[in-house]
Order: structure tokens, then sequence, then C-alpha cells
């Protein structure tokens, strides 16, 4: 596939306008469609692109070639099956969806299709450029932070499925052996959603994960410790930096890299490449963000119970 393919966004919204503006800067992509269904916000985000826009969904999928779902969360399943049950690849934000038997029909359908289903849990192209998928040791402990300071956006979600998510993916992925049991706490302070949430999940080979997760804390703070035989990593999500006392050979000057640099430009290269057929797979497949979900969701009701 050499055409230049025409991308469409679903959503208008902060995320939505960073992938409209990755679709317009790459190679061998036009952004063609954005769709919302407010459609003045639809425009005041295309147009400045040289896109068009619509509130037409039907429409809006069958113009273009690919498609990312950057919708609030509650909406990602609808349009994104919408898209796939017409042959169309899709990007879909993290979480691929807010019910496990909707990412199960999503990716059911990509599959039966054979099309790319990726999902945006950017802190895992971080991963890559750091050289952490490649450590020969399996790590013993994880201790993730992840706090945010009050904000509009999200609040359709639990801070679970809106932060914590990222850092139970990069568990998830460090980690070859499955969750087993889970124990946590949590309150609701604005609506009824977790609003923070400390959590702990017990791996069948003896790992061990603690996540701490907050929206509405008096300042930002995101770091993780990841602990082997020979050692540790620590980092500072927000500073970019790492500490390493491992034999690993990380990479120290990740933040040059291309992935470094651009961690959603990569993401979205990547899915690009899979829709080409020159890369076996997406940065992060629909099936390794339903198995995020599902921690994530057993985090919530440990939380609510």
């Amino acid at each position: 596939m050499t055409k230049v393919l025409k991308a469409g966004v679903a959503g208008a919204g902060v995320f939505g306008g960073y992938h409209a503006k990755k679709y317009a800067e790459l190679d061998g992509v036009e952004l063609a469609l954005v769709f919302d269904v407010d459609l003045p916000r639809a425009k005041a985000l295309a147009e400045p692109l040289g896109a068009q826009a619509t509130d037409d969904l039907a429409a809006f999928i069958a113009a273009v070639d690919v498609v990312t779902v950057a919708t609030p969360a509650v909406h990602h399943a609808g349009p994104a099956l919408a898209a796939l049950e017409q042959g169309k690849p899709v990007y879909v934000e993290k979480p691929v969806a807010v019910e496990p038997e909707d990412a199960d029909e999503l990716i059911a359908a990509a599959l039966v299709r054979g099309l790319p289903l990726a999902v945006g849990h950017q802190e895992r192209v971080v991963f890559q450029a750091m050289g952490l998928l490649d450590t020969p040791e399996q790590p013993v402990r994880l201790e993730a932070v992840r706090r945010g300071t009050p904000s509009d956006r999200s609040l359709d979600v639990s801070v679970v499925l809106d932060l914590m998510i990222h850092d139970i993916d990069l568990a998830l992925t460090v980690c070859e052996a499955d969750p087993v049991a889970v124990e946590a706490e949590g309150e609701a302070t604005r609506n009824d959603l977790l609003d923070w949430v400390k959590a702990e999940a017990t791996f069948e080979n003896g790992f061990i994960a603690t996540f701490d997760a907050s929206r509405v804390a008096e300042a930002r703070e995101r770091t993780m410790k990841i602990v082997y035989p020979s050692g540790e990593v620590e980092i500072d999500f927000l500073a970019r930096t790492f500490r390493n006392t491992t034999p690993f050979p990380l990479i120290e000057d990740f933040n040059n890299t291309p992935a470094g640099k651009d961690p959603l430009g990569r993401s979205v290269a990547e899915f690009l490449a899979a829709v080409r057929g020159d890369s076996p797979r997406p940065a992060v497949t629909g099936e390794e963000a339903a198995r995020a979900l599902d921690l994530a969701l057993a985090v919530e009701q440990a939380a609510e119970g």
C-alpha cells in the first residue's frame, strides 16, 4: 500500500486535537475529516488543519481509510466498532472501552476482518525508547505513582481508567505472568466515580505491583520504580529521566530518540505501518489493552467494595 491514506479523527476534544495534528504532520497520510456530534467544535479543529468536518458518523467512516477514536471514553466502543465493521483499521485512545464485553467485540471485529486495532497507551512507547521492553530479567516489584491536579476532563470514567490504566498496562508489559489477586481502596470526591485509588496486584509468579493514582492532588507526580533481582530502575515521567542500578544497558538519552521525543507520533506511525503491512502489529494491540482494562476494572471493584 503506497497511496496516501485518508485519516479521520472521531472526537474534537483535547485528545482528538493531538491525533488530528499528528495525522496532519506525518508523511503518507492526510487528515481528511473530523467527526464530532458538536459540528462547530469539529470545524474548529478541522479547518485550521485543512480538513473537513462532519457530525454524520456513517459519512465520516465512509470517507476515510483509517479512523482514530478520541471521543470521551464511555463512547469509544460505538464508533470504533462501526468503523471496523466497515473494514476500516482503528486506533482507539485508552481505554479501549469501559466494558470488557465491548473490548472483546472490538477485538473480534478486527480479527475476523484482518484489521489492525491499536490502542493509545503511550507510556509503552516511552518504555520502548528507554530499552525497558528488552530487559533479560523478570522484575519482582513495581511501584507506580500517577497524580494530577483537578481538571474537568475525563470525568466520565474513574481515576483508574483515566490515569492508573497507564501504569497497569506497563506492569502487564514487564511481567510475563497474570494477576491473581487485587486489593484496593479509594474515594469519589466530585461525583460517584473514584478520584483517588491505591491498589496492590499480586501476580502468579510472585510479582507485586502497587498503584497510587489521584486526579485531585495538590501537585502533579508521575513516578515508577521497577525492582529486579539485579537492581532497580526509578523513572520520573514528568522530568523524563531515570536512575538505573541494574546491569541492563538502558538508553539514557532516550529523550533524543524519535520515540522518546514524540511517543504519540511514534504510536500513530506504528499503527499506520501495521495498516500498510510494513509492521506485524501496532505498538499496543486491542488484546493487550483488554488485559489492562480487565485489571483496571478489578481494581475499581476492589476499591468500591
